[in-house]
């Protein structure tokens, strides 16, 4: 039975994701660190919260410390016929954990000749805006995204979180959900409906210039469309939703449109994943750009302690109103 379409926070749109997904797949089981004990029950942000309730503890699991182990633990679940769902606290925690991730689950449909499937889904967070510092407040996407094998999502809306996560249950590969610490409480319409991977969302339309951003990067950048439009500049921008599988037609669409591209994102913007959307572009369509692409990233350094050094190192609205007039001049 459908639901209807109703408002709510990311947390909650991914807690109803994980309880339906519990209920609909009997192979999927839950597993982490105090995602039954911290605060409220339901781990670190709630996403978790009263899923031991309903489902028990056979389904909804508290793990020891130790993400090498549960990483690998989860991979070879998987590879045995269950669906995983494994949240790591912090993305940046995963680090423990990159030979289960890149050396096991991301090659082992491959080397073993396709004779069993990884559906793992390693659910985590990054990203900058609450004071996390620099071991807490990482954005790997563009890591992930480079290892063939791992399909990766980045949900930057509540009704997104809920139906890429519906969906990465379903995928017989490994994938990565990497959510933002600080849209947890971002409020949105949520569907309840499934939304498959590689197909980009256009989040406000318009005829000067395209900008593709994801997460906080992307509510940034509406908000910086807005003032650009009091200056008469039509700015579409584009939500890719995933990294990889990425849905770069819907892009080389709206660049056809525009003539201009400004890339985005909150991870460090040397060798980001930015750089490979605008050599995608540069290479495909070229012929429809009036102007040289400009990306946009965060400084090459740890992400400070400190709120007002943090907020310097990511981009800003008045950053990314920038960028769009330099491709405008």
């Amino acid at each position: 039975m459908s639901k209807a379409p109703k408002s709510m926070s990311t947390w909650r749109a991914l807690n109803a994701a994980l309880h339906d997904i519990l209920e609909d797949t009997p192979e999927a089981f839950v597993l982490g660190e105090d995602i039954t004990t911290w605060g409220t029950g339901g781990g670190i942000y709630g996403v978790t919260r009263k899923l031991a309730d309903v489902y028990g503890k056979n389904r909804v699991m508290d793990t020891p410390i130790s993400e090498e182990v549960l990483i690998s633990a989860a991979t070879a679940a998987a590879s045995r016929g269950t669906r995983p769902i494994l949240e790591i606290m912090y993305s940046d925690f995963a680090f423990l954990g990159f030979d289960g991730i890149i050396n096991q689950a991301a090659k082992s449909r491959y080397m073993f000749g396709g004779q069993f499937d990884v559906p793992l889904v390693i659910r985590t967070n990054g990203g900058s805006g609450i004071g996390k510092a620099a071991q807490h407040s990482q954005s790997l996407e563009t890591l992930f995204a480079h290892i063939p094998g791992l399909e990766v999502a980045v949900p930057g809306t509540p009704g997104d979180a809920y139906g890429l996560l519906r969906h990465a249950v379903t995928t017989n590969n490994p994938t990565i959900f990497l959510e933002h610490k600080n849209l947890y409480y971002d409020k949105g319409l949520v569907d309840f409906e499934p939304l498959p991977f590689g197909q980009a969302r256009i989040a406000r339309v318009g005829t000067d210039v395209t900008i593709v951003a994801t997460q906080q990067i992307l509510a940034r950048s509406l908000v910086a469309a807005e003032i650009l439009e009091a200056d008469g500049i039509s700015a579409e921008v584009i939500d890719p939703r995933t990294l990889f599988p990425f849905d770069m037609d819907t892009v080389y669409a709206s660049v056809a449109k525009t003539g201009h591209l400004v890339v985005g994102h909150e991870a460090v913007r040397d060798y980001g994943w930015g750089a490979e959307f605008v050599a995608e572009v540069v290479e495909n369509s070229w012929d429809k750009l009036d102007a040289a692409p400009v990306r946009l990233g965060a400084a090459r350094t740890p992400i400070p302690y400190s709120e007002e050094l943090e907020a310097v190192v990511i981009p800003t609205v008045d950053k990314i109103v920038a960028a769009v007039r330099r491709t405008l001049a």
